[in-house]
């Protein structure tokens, strides 16, 4: 049986990439700890200042992405926060294996646009993958459904609000991921879909040791 993720070519990729993704960590916490990034800026003005970094989901998050994806054979795959695409590239793993579907994913900084594209390229998983430069209230507003499979990896005060705007093209039984959903911010969107009358059942999951992820099923 085949596993896109043991491909020499998406397997070296991911390689590099979590690799300097490690490389960069102390640099990405001491910009943090001083404020470099202020959660009052824009999210245009934030993603330029980390147009250089990695923002990554761990290793084994992106094999839970995997598995959830093969397991659930969506026809489209949105996310929301490509940043290096490390995220991506498990996600369009899983769509090659199951011989159906697509990824479209977004991404406000131009730099990380051009690099995440040659990693995809690099990986050979560029012909299911589709990136959306731009504003992503604004450009997955004319993303096609049904929706099977969610991704909320970007700024955390947007959660509710890509959410909310994919929700009439979500199929029902679609699963929506939500990352680092310990950080500070989000209990407004946690409340939202633990809430039964919003139609989910949701759930946190343990994604890393001090952080977790919330999967929400469309009922």
């Amino acid at each position: 049986m085949t596993c896109t993720l043991l491909d020499p070519r998406v397997a070296a990729t991911l390689d590099r990439m979590f690799t300097e993704a490690d490389r960069q960590l102390p640099l990405l916490g001491e910009m943090m700890s001083r404020d470099a990034v202020p959660a009052e800026a824009d999210a245009q003005a934030r993603a330029d200042a980390l147009s250089e970094f990695y923002l990554p989901v761990t290793p084994e998050a992106g094999r839970l992405l995997y598995s959830l994806v093969r397991s659930s054979r969506p026809d489209t795959v949105v996310e929301f926060g490509m940043s290096l695409g490390i995220s991506a590239i498990h996600l369009a793993s899983a769509v090659r294996d199951n011989g159906v579907g697509r990824v479209i994913t977004t991404e406000l900084n131009a730099d990380k646009v051009a690099a995440a594209t040659r990693n995809f390229a690099d990986a050979g998983l560029d012909d299911v993958i589709t990136v959306l430069h731009g504003d992503a209230l604004q450009t997955l507003a004319e993303v096609d459904g049904p929706i099977g499979f969610v991704l909320l990896d970007g700024w955390k005060d947007l959660y509710r609000k890509v959410l909310e705007l994919l929700e009439p093209r979500l199929a029902p039984g679609a699963l929506v991921v939500a990352d680092n959903t310990s950080m500070p911010g989000l209990q407004d969107y946690l409340d939202y879909v633990r809430d039964p009358s919003n139609g989910y059942v949701s759930v946190s999951f343990p994604a890393r040791e001090s952080d977790t992820m919330e999967i929400s099923c469309r009922t």
